[in-house]
Order: structure tokens, then sequence, then C-alpha cells
């Protein structure tokens, strides 16, 4: 789903605890084992996260619908 108004992408990230900001950029982070060897892996917190981040282009944010509900 194309977000493109800032209100309602924070409105999102505000609404979801595995959702947060960096800078303009929403990041999608989840504890998982698998980010041992994942490229998407990061550890974070004494944990290892799966991370996916969401760069906004000219037309804003493309989230998957499961974020929008």
């Amino acid at each position: 789903m194309q977000i493109d108004n800032l209100e309602k992408m924070d409105q999102i990230v505000s609404n979801n605890k595995s959702l947060s900001w960096d800078g303009w950029t929403v990041v999608h982070r989840y504890a998982s084992e698998k980010g041992r060897t994942s490229k998407y892996g990061e550890y974070f917190n004494g944990k290892w996260q799966m991370v996916r981040r969401f760069v906004p282009n000219r037309n804003g944010w493309e989230i998957p619908d499961k974020f929008v509900r």
C-alpha cells in the first residue's frame, strides 16, 4: 500500500509496536534467530532480529497492507 501522508504514516507507526522511525525511514523489526544468517538480520538489544526498512520515495512509503488496518 502506498502511503503519501506523513500524519497517516505516523499514525500507522504509533499503532504498531514492531514499527519505528529512523529519520524518515520506517523500520519493521522483530526478534528471530533467523537473523543470525539472514542478510536482513541485525543484532539489536542483545537479540537477533529481522529488520526491514521502508525508505520513502517521491510518492511516499510503500508498505505491506498488513500494517494498515
